[in-house]
């Protein structure tokens, strides 16, 4: 091993093996001890902090097959250092929660890390990573009965939009559903829609130029019977202020696939973070796993980021 890698692998967060030891064996001898867990979990006060923001970090990715960060195929892949990266990212003071599926909740709740956070459950998973299928978003995690039943502050659902696949339609009304369960029971729906297209090799892409991104946000700010309680959720832009403008409803500012310049994925999150219509940052991969694996540090310099931006506004 390098010296670097030494380095490296002393920044990056663990889990004790008395700890995991017990993770594994309460999974096979106490099945039931989940749902106590979820009874007994000590809710936030409020969805926003004293700050008037949420902050959360973000973690539903491997059940959808994507398992990638940086330059390693297979980082989430392993459990027990995204546990480990989750523990040590909702010890820091100003992280209000956690975005996830059902088993990684289920696992942050055993090890007790979700005391007085905000959870939200994440719903639908099925357009798997690279599938012909991607765009068919179905609901494979959550759905708004269970969110309600464990006690979760909300649902999360992703919403790609493709005009040129099928998929998408029946994504958009399932979405829709979604909504309006949650609203019925007085839930946040946090929705992310995202404009896609195919290149000449047919590969998805993220378009982030402003007219595909403030479309969706009016397609996304539509569904449902009522948009009481529907949050979205969307990337940093450059023209924030046209994307942003065309809703009322509360947003929160995704990090996106790790660009490799933290540095410059900050700058980008506190400008669109100034914007009134934002109030907080969901963040996964890019503070998960950042370059040198320091995640308590990246997630300080994140919660500051988001700070400054609500103290000049």
């Amino acid at each position: 091993m390098s010296s670097a890698a030494a380095v490296t692998n002393e920044q990056v967060p663990t889990i004790s093996d008395e700890d995991w030891r017990a993770l594994l064996e309460k999974r096979v001898t106490e099945p039931e001890a989940i749902a106590k867990a979820y009874a007994a979990r000590r809710r936030p006060a409020r969805f926003l902090s004293e700050r008037g923001t949420v902050f959360l970090v973000a973690a539903d990715h491997p059940a959808r097959g994507a398992l990638a960060s940086g330059g390693d195929a297979m980082a989430m892949a392993d459990r027990r250092s995204l546990l480990a990266r989750l523990v040590e990212a909702l010890q820091h003071p100003d992280v209000d929660g956690v975005l996830g599926t059902p088993d990684i909740i289920e696992e942050l709740l055993l090890l007790g890390a979700l005391e007085g956070k905000v959870v939200i459950g994440s719903m639908n998973r099925g357009g798997l990573d690279g599938a012909t299928w991607t765009m068919d978003d179905r609901f494979t995690g959550y759905d708004a009965a269970s969110i309600d039943a464990c006690g979760l502050e909300g649902g999360k659902m992703l919403l790609r939009i493709d005009d040129t696949d099928a998929g998408t339609a029946s994504t958009i009304e399932a979405c829709a559903n979604a909504v309006t369960e949650l609203a019925e029971l007085g839930l946040v729906a946090m929705v992310e829609p995202l404009p896609y297209e195919r290149d000449a090799d047919g590969k998805l892409f993220l378009r982030k130029d402003a007219p595909a991104l403030a479309r969706a946000v009016t397609v996304a700010s539509g569904l449902g019977t009522t948009s009481a309680y529907t949050w979205l959720k969307m990337p940093a832009c450059d023209d924030y202020e046209t994307v942003f403008g065309s809703t009322t409803l509360p947003c929160v500012v995704l990090g996106g696939v790790p660009s490799g310049d933290p540095a410059a994925d900050l700058v980008s999150w506190g400008q669109t973070l100034s914007h009134p219509a934002v109030r907080g940052l969901v963040v996964g991969r890019t503070l998960l796993y950042p370059p040198g694996g320091d995640v308590g540090s990246a997630v300080h310099a994140a919660a500051e980021v988001l700070d400054a931006a609500k103290q000049a506004g």
